[in-house]
């Protein structure tokens, strides 16, 4: 890509995903020192810069293959370091980070495996992975703000960590159906690129 192109318009909702992707240092270093009202703030920020990126791509039609990979990747990065961070310090279960990891790496990896052995992937996320996304959102917003105010309290606490680990159950079960499907209809075909439905 053309160095000129990457200060287009409609480069914007990936300058954003990076934008999420930097504040994973300084979250992380909130966190590690116990700082949570300045993490907090952060997660919050990144939460909502998510919710922009994504707005302005399809309201201004900015989608790009790059945003398409861009986007989730700093979902990923950004939600599983603070998971492990959090599991570190005995704020989340270990099997609830296991399977929050687990999901993500049936994912990546199947990916791979449809790469190289079907055709183009395409990141196309599907209505449930935003669900799961925006699940893990809650859930880790709600541990460091107990942390740092003493609130939403216990029970929000357990139910949204029950939305993340149906949710991170669903969502997995929901890309191995649909790709699994798209490999089986598009196997011995040309190698094109693909998406699911």
């Amino acid at each position: 890509m053309p160095l000129s192109a990457l200060f287009k318009a409609a480069q914007i909702p990936n300058w954003i995903s990076v934008f999420r992707i930097l504040l994973i240092g300084p979250i992380l270093y909130y966190l590690g020192t116990g700082k949570f009202a300045l993490a907090l703030g952060l997660i919050v920020i990144a939460g909502a810069s998510d919710a922009l990126d994504g707005f302005l791509a399809k309201h201004y039609h900015w989608e790009s293959r790059l945003g398409g990979f861009l986007d989730p990747l700093a979902d990923k990065f950004l939600l599983l370091a603070v998971f492990l961070v959090l599991t570190g310090m005995g704020l989340v279960p270990v099997w609830l980070t296991a399977v929050v990891i687990g999901r993500d790496l049936i994912i990546v990896s199947g990916g791979f495996a449809y790469q190289w052995l079907i055709g183009e992937v395409y990141a196309k996320p599907t209505l449930v992975s935003k669900a799961n996304t925006f699940v893990q959102i809650v859930f880790t917003i709600g541990v460091v703000a107990e942390q740092a105010f003493g609130w939403p309290g216990e029970l929000f606490l357990m139910l949204s960590g029950t939305s993340v680990f149906v949710f991170s159950m669903v969502s997995g079960l929901d890309y191995i159906w649909t790709w699994g499907r798209l490999a089986v209809v598009n196997k011995g075909r040309p190698r094109t690129e693909t998406n699911p439905d």
